[in-house]
């Protein structure tokens, strides 16, 4: 039995009608993501002269972050930042503050990373030498007191230098950790000449 010429045509335009929408839809469905602008890695806001304060419980300033100009991004929910400086001054530690060229904040704010030329400098104690570091990268986690690198770094004390590759710094109980290849330099301590 043949159908009639007449009588397919309305069913092959039923089926070219339904196998163009579905091609529409599929279209439309892989448009429909996110706002472009969150496709794309465009800042949201961008604020100069960023100065951030952390109060302590007792009503004092434990740290304080500033930047030449933080820059906010949606799609990733990162902040960078342009000439950080961060300044330490938890009770009982000594001060630490570190600049660097630019640097990354977490998202929850308890981390930063510092990039090209890195510098940290613990003021000195009673007991102890103010101490400087350099570096070309330092991992920050505020929650711990702890700056940490796996790059290259020089750490110079009054008459000692280290340097080695990868260092963990606790603040707080100013325990120093180098990985590898680490050198030391250590001029003698001079003595005390007596009055003759």
């Amino acid at each position: 039995m043949k159908l009639p010429a007449m009588r397919l045509f309305p069913l092959l335009l039923v089926l070219a009608l339904a196998l163009l929408t579905f091609w529409l839809e599929q279209m439309v469905r892989e448009d429909a993501g996110p706002h472009p602008s969150l496709r794309r890695h465009d800042p949201d806001y961008i604020v100069e002269r960023m100065s951030l304060t952390r109060y302590g419980a007792g009503g004092g300033v434990e740290s304080k972050l500033e930047a030449a100009k933080m820059i906010h991004y949606p799609d990733d929910d990162s902040t960078e930042l342009i000439a950080p400086r961060i300044v330490q001054t938890k009770p009982n530690e000594p001060r630490l503050t570190v600049t660097a060229e630019r640097g990354v904040l977490s998202q929850d704010g308890e981390e930063v990373f510092l990039y090209g030329d890195v510098r940290l400098v613990r003021e000195g104690a009673a007991d102890r030498p103010e101490t400087r570091m350099h570096t070309s990268f330092l991992h920050l986690v505020r929650a711990r007191s702890l700056a940490r690198t796996d790059r290259e770094i020089e750490i110079s004390e009054q008459d000692r230098v280290l340097s080695g590759r990868g260092m963990e710094y606790y603040n707080d109980s100013r325990q120093l950790h180098l990985r590898e290849r680490v050198r030391g330099q250590f001029e003698p301590r001079k003595k005390a000449q007596t009055a003759k």
